[in-house]
């Protein structure tokens, strides 16, 4: 081989990959990326829905089933074989969400067994509106005068949600 030649090969030897400078910056990426992340945490509350078909041989004497009806003008709780027991009215703040807490408390003084209650609802209640319902539903909050702390008791936690018949096609 020439000595020209071999220079030529020489300079035109490849080149190693030089990956440095990339792997310098993934060990200052990956852990910056790792702690800046943001981890949430979701609530989650399990929903009992109700079945298409229910036992149809199954005879069993009629029990007391919460049911409390959401609607734009009022919250109306009830008993799915009796019907409306209270109606309670919205105002021009909202619905009465106080008012819903005492009386289901009341129920629950009845029927202290009873674990669970069905949401109705029309079609254009809010979401915030079902949340803050739900929230009453399976909890109420009361001041104790003694201790001046919050006391929260267990209402109704098995919740199952369906559509409200329309109060026009009720009557």
């Amino acid at each position: 081989m020439s000595p020209r030649r071999w220079r030529e090969l020489r300079r035109h030897e490849t080149e190693e990959l030089n990956i440095t400078a990339f792997m310098n910056l993934m060990v200052i990426l990956v852990p910056f990326l790792l702690i800046t992340a943001v981890f949430s945490r979701l609530a989650i509350i399990e929903l009992n829905l109700p079945t298409s078909a229910a036992a149809a041989d199954q005879v069993e004497e009629p029990r007391f089933q919460l049911e409390i009806t959401i609607r734009a003008d009022a919250i109306e709780v009830g008993d799915r074989n009796a019907g409306v027991l209270k109606r309670l009215a919205a105002d021009a703040d909202g619905h009465d969400l106080a008012g819903l807490s005492e009386y289901l408390a009341e129920i629950k003084r009845s029927f202290p067994d009873q674990l669970d209650a069905t949401l109705l609802l029309e079609p254009d209640i809010s979401y915030e509106v079902l949340v803050a319902v739900m929230d009453r539903v399976r909890v109420a909050e009361r001041v104790d005068e003694a201790t001046k702390r919050v006391v929260r008791t267990e209402l109704f936690p098995d919740i199952a949600i369906g559509d409200a018949v329309l109060a026009s096609a009720s009557n």
